[in-house]
Formats: C-alpha cells, sequence, structure tokens
C-alpha cells in the first residue's frame, strides 16, 4: 500500500507544471462553490436576525404574515387577551415599518423601525458596542448599527437627525445587525416606533409571548391559537422557517443563488476532470510499462485513485485556506459569506467524489493500453 501512495505522489509531482495546473482547475471549482453556498447560507441567516434575538417562544402575527417584514397589522387588544393567560408569562406587541431618515445635509434615506420593549426583554438592541440601550425609553432616541454610519450621516452616540420631521438623537450603537435589503434597522421604543410608522394605537405588527418556565407548551399554544380569532400563532423555529423559506424561494433570491452553487458544481467537475484527465493521459506511458511489468488492474487503479485522492486533499487545504480569507473578508459587508463546519465537510467530500470520478474517467483509458506499446517506442 505505501509503494502504491509513493508511485502516485511521485507521479504528480515529477511534473510539477502539470500539478499546479491540476491544482488551480481543483480550487477555482471548490472556491467557485463555497462562495455561492456561502452566499446561500448567509442571506438565509440574514433575513431570520430579528427572529433568532427575539426572546419570544410564539409570535402572533397577521394571517398570511410570511417574515418579519410583513406590513400588515393586527388589533393589539390580543394582546392584552393573551397576557392574562395562565403560563403566559408576558406578551408584547411589536410595531415595525419603513420610514424617512433625514440627514443634516438634508438628504432623505429610508429606514426600517423596530420597537424595542426594554421592560421584558422581548427584542431589543444586541452587540451593543457604545451607549445606553435604556435610554431609548427616554424621549426621543434611537440605537442604529454602525455599519451604517455613512449611509445615516452620524458618526457617534449623541448624533442627531430627523425621521418624520422628528428630532431624534443616537443614544446606542451596535455592530453587525445588517439589513438583507441593505434598508438600515433602527430601534426605537414602542410610542416612537408608532409615531414613526403611523401605526395607529390600536394596531400592531406583532405580538411576542414568552412562556413561564413550568408552562405546558402545546397547551398554551392551543389556548392562543383558540383565541387568536384571524391572526397565526407560529412557534419562534416556525416563524423562522417561514420567512427563511419565504425570502429564499419566494422571491427567487435563494434559487438564483443555489443555481449557482449547482453551476459551480457542474464547471468544477468538468474541469477536475480534465486536468486529471490530461495529467493521466501524459502517463500513459508510465502505466503501460506497469502493465508489462505484471502489474495487475487493481494496483493500477489503486494509483489513479490515490492520485486523486492527493489532488484531493491538497486542493481542499488550498481551497479552505481562500475560503477563510473571504470570510474575513465579507464579515462587515451587507451580505457576509458563512461557512458551516458541515459546509466544509460537504465540500470536502464534493471534492473527494470530484477527483475520485475523474480519476474513474481516467482509469478506462488506462485499462486500454497495450502493454507492448512500451517496446514499441
Amino acid at each position: 500500500m505505501s509503494l502504491v501512495l509513493t508511485l502516485a505522489s511521485r507521479n504528480l509531482f515529477h511534473d510539477r507544471l502539470r500539478f499546479v495546473a491540476t491544482m488551480v482547475g481543483i480550487v477555482f471549482s471548490v472556491v467557485l462553490v463555497m462562495i455561492q453556498m456561502g452566499l446561500f447560507l448567509g442571506f438565509g441567516r440574514m433575513v431570520t436576525t430579528m427572529i433568532d434575538h427575539a426572546s419570544a417562544d410564539f409570535w402572533i402575527l397577521p394571517k398570511g404574515a410570511k417574515c418579519f417584514e410583513d406590513p400588515s397589522l393586527l388589533d393589539v387588544k390580543l394582546r392584552d387577551r393573551v397576557a392574562t393567560m395562565e403560563g403566559v408569562s408576558w406578551a408584547v406587541p411589536l410595531v415595525i415599518g419603513f420610514s424617512d431618515w433625514r440627514l443634516e445635509s438634508g438628504e432623505v434615506t429610508p429606514v426600517f423601525i423596530v420597537s424595542a420593549d426594554l421592560r421584558d426583554g422581548s427584542l431589543q438592541p444586541f452587540n451593543v458596542v457604545d451607549g445606553n440601550v435604556q435610554a431609548l425609553t427616554q424621549g426621543a432616541n434611537v440605537a442604529v448599527d454602525r455599519s451604517y454610519f455613512d449611509r445615516l450621516g452620524v458618526s457617534s452616540v449623541g448624533s442627531t437627525a430627523e425621521i418624520r420631521g422628528r428630532k431624534v438623537r443616537v443614544v446606542a450603537i451596535t455592530d453587525g445587525i445588517r439589513s438583507f435589503a441593505t434598508t438600515p434597522y433602527v430601534f426605537v421604543d414602542l410610542k416612537n416606533a408608532r409615531n414613526y410608522t403611523g401605526t395607529p394605537r390600536d394596531r400592531a405588527s406583532s405580538v411576542l409571548v414568552r412562556l413561564k418556565d413550568d408552562a405546558d407548551r402545546e397547551k398554551v399554544l392551543s389556548a392562543i391559537r383558540a383565541e387568536a380569532g384571524d391572526a397565526e400563532v407560529l412557534t419562534s423555529d416556525d416563524f423562522r422557517s417561514r420567512s427563511r423559506s419565504f425570502w429564499l424561494f419566494g422571491t427567487g433570491a435563494g434559487a438564483a443563488l443555489f443555481a449557482g452553487a449547482l453551476l459551480g458544481v457542474i464547471v468544477g467537475t468538468v474541469i477536475v476532470a480534465q486536468t486529471l484527465y490530461s495529467s493521466t493521459k501524459d502517463h500513459l506511458s508510465e502505466f503501460a510499462t506497469l502493465r508489462a511489468m505484471g502489474s495487475s488492474n487493481a494496483y493500477i487503479y489503486g494509483v489513479i485513485i490515490y492520485q486523486a485522492l492527493i489532488n484531493a486533499v491538497v486542493g481542499f487545504a488550498i481551497a479552505a485556506g481562500i475560503g477563510f480569507i473571504v470570510v474575513q473578508m465579507t464579515a462587515k459587508s451587507a451580505l457576509p459569506i458563512v461557512i458551516t463546519p458541515w459546509l466544509m465537510a460537504a465540500l470536502f467530500a464534493l471534492t473527494v467524489v470530484m477527483c475520485v470520478a475523474s480519476g474513474i474517467g481516467a482509469i478506462i483509458r488506462v485499462v486500454r493500453i497495450d502493454p507492448a506499446t512500451v517496446f514499441m517506442r
């Protein structure tokens, strides 16, 4: 077995230019798929960021609401009835919506208002790096993410602007709360959220429900659904899945990213197959010599498969390093690339499959060699 590995490695490294060309093909293919799938995962994570950071067990939503940003409204009186139910710790109305942010220069840019309830901790600014979130309850104060400083015309805590003609002051700054639609999130308290979005006092975008530790989850869920009427009641997991499915597949954005990844797999396989086949073809005389010396087909198969595995390991290691750099470079971008451990494992398996499949194609060519050709040269 060690002799097979030695022969395979020497075949690869003997012609370094060919080996480099093979590596370029493999690395390009793996990085292409890695970036496309990383974008897909990053987009899927970004569209549910608010749901992920809300400490709610259930979401009461207007019927048919497809995502967190859905503009539909429901009757806020439902919140009062749910809050008194057995097993419910708290029920908090949430108000969201688009509004206009006017910079001191006079320029206007759209923002997405999110009401924060600091008393119950249902949904509030997270990843806070400067300022005091509690100050949101004191007047016309807001929390913004520093990745949108240029867009909003602010630079630090204390900066001012206007929302719908009302002057506001930045009291807290977050890091990493970005919108997939590039519209900045702006956190305010509930009363100001109604004013900035034009939401009536008797309406809310949704109601977040938190259960007591000893509550019977299914029993409370059934009770809330019976009381909800036309509204829908979803668990956080269900709402997360619905929102992700809507943005990834309902809008076509996710399908485009997935199609790109699939195209990367196809292109990658073709590139790897071509490079490995060419590499094997250049060594046909060596394989003919092995056959003339009496080497079995299994032995030759082993050499070629080992060559494919060495290519896969080296190529994937290089691609993983490039992927790590890309992740770091896009960490603060509008759509960061996300690479998870299971994605890396899947990509490694894909790399091995591509290389071995290409090696099998080369095997078909090698086994047809007439050993006598080595004596005709």
